[in-house]
């Protein structure tokens, strides 16, 4: 299972490949782990910095967590036109299917001008599935 899901918002593309992480899952005991790839994108003439991730994550189809907080992976990833910013992530869900999705807010760094111009883009909401073994 190798989907992408796919989003463009403002000049920037957001494609999410997630995957279950068998190795570190424990399904007797309700532990369904995905590592998730994201690729940012800027298709956009103007240089733009990332700030801040905001992400919901669902398991059979209830909340089960918020995250908020500054950057990916430790970065406030700075993207020229044409340039792209590529991170791994994880989570863990309590059921074999459940969703994740979110926003970040970018700046633009246009250089004209002290006013700096926050930006929100979305995540595409994207399917966590666990593959299940039906004895």
């Amino acid at each position: 299972m190798n989907d992408n899901f796919t989003e463009t918002t403002a000049g920037i593309r957001v494609t999410v490949q997630p995957e279950p992480l068998q190795q570190e899952s424990d399904p007797d005991r309700g532990v369904f782990a995905f590592a998730y790839t994201v690729i940012l994108e800027n298709l956009g003439s103007v240089t733009v910095q990332l700030l801040d991730r905001h992400w919901v994550i669902r398991s059979a189809g209830a909340q089960i967590a918020e995250v908020v907080g500054p950057g990916v992976v430790g970065q406030q990833p700075i993207l020229k036109s044409g340039e792209r910013f590529e991170y791994t992530s994880s989570a863990v869900i309590h059921d074999p299917i459940g969703t994740m999705e979110g926003s970040y807010s970018f700046m633009l760094l246009d250089g004209a001008g002290s006013e700096s111009k926050r930006f929100e883009v979305k995540i595409p909401r994207f399917n966590l599935l666990y593959p299940v073994i039906i004895h």
